[in-house]
């Protein structure tokens, strides 16, 4: 087992750089904090290089901790974690995941939830939250949306990219593809030729494009669309949030 006491210590500046999409990409790996997302990562068989602890976390979490080998545990200081947290209160465990295969071929449903350019780290981890809740098999997120692994957007999924697809990709590669699978494309967009969400036909295949908080969908994707969708508004709101919006249309399906 490594001991860290310091915060000047090498391999934890190393650790502390994570907190960087760049760093995080380039090491192919990211940090997760409390005892929820942990258990989550070791109960679906996440990718754990590293877990750190405490000598006090050491023993509250024994049971948790009983499969991990000794070479994967870091006792650090409560300062330590306090340095390498984002959380307002200290977290008593961490662990660092590496991003590896997120492949999950057992899926509740072949729905897909597709985001344009979605900025908002909450609404990103809200969203791939809502989507694991309805059975969505994935979430694929287009250029301009928030990382997958920022630590907003993780603590919004609460675990939920252990349990769906996840990928990176240009949605217009991927719109074309899907099409040729058979699925129908859904781009949510208020003008005349759209539908209101309850007219959507019944398929099992179905993804949803959502886009940018303020801007919306983009209108190349609205045309490589099969139909653009709206959701009916009774109040006088002038629009709902993304991830709300996101949430009536998947559970609608």
């Amino acid at each position: 087992m490594k001991i860290i006491e310091s915060t000047k210590n090498e391999w934890l500046k190393q650790v502390k750089k994570l907190e960087k999409k760049k760093f995080r990409d380039l090491e192919n790996r990211y940090l997760i904090e409390g005892e929820h997302l942990v258990e989550e990562a070791i109960n679906n068989e996440g990718d754990i290089q590293h877990i750190l602890v405490t000598e006090t976390s050491l023993v509250e979490f024994e049971n948790l901790l009983a499969t991990i080998d000794e070479e994967q545990l870091v006792l650090v200081t409560e300062d330590i974690l306090k340095h390498l947290s984002h959380l307002p209160s200290v977290p008593s465990i961490m662990a660092i995941i590496g991003k590896g295969n997120q492949e999950r071929k057992e899926t509740k449903t072949n729905h897909l939830l597709l985001l344009d350019n979605v900025q908002d780290p909450g609404n990103v981890g809200t969203m791939i939250r809502t989507a694991d809740a309805a059975g969505f098999a994935g979430v694929v997120l287009g250029e301009g949306s928030a990382d997958i692994y920022n630590s907003k957007v993780l603590r919004s999924m609460q675990g939920s990219q252990f349990h769906l697809n996840l990928r990176e990709a240009n949605l217009l590669e991927i719109i074309e593809t899907l099409k040729e699978e058979g699925y129908q494309i859904y781009a949510t967009e208020l003008n005349p030729e759209a539908i209101a969400y309850q007219q959507i036909e019944t398929s099992e295949k179905i993804a949803f494009i959502m886009g940018n908080e303020g801007q919306g969908v983009s209108q190349e994707l609205i045309e490589a669309s099969h139909q653009a969708v709206y959701i009916p508004m009774m109040g006088k709101a002038e629009s709902l949030n993304v991830a709300v919006a996101a949430g009536i249309l998947m559970f609608s399906v």
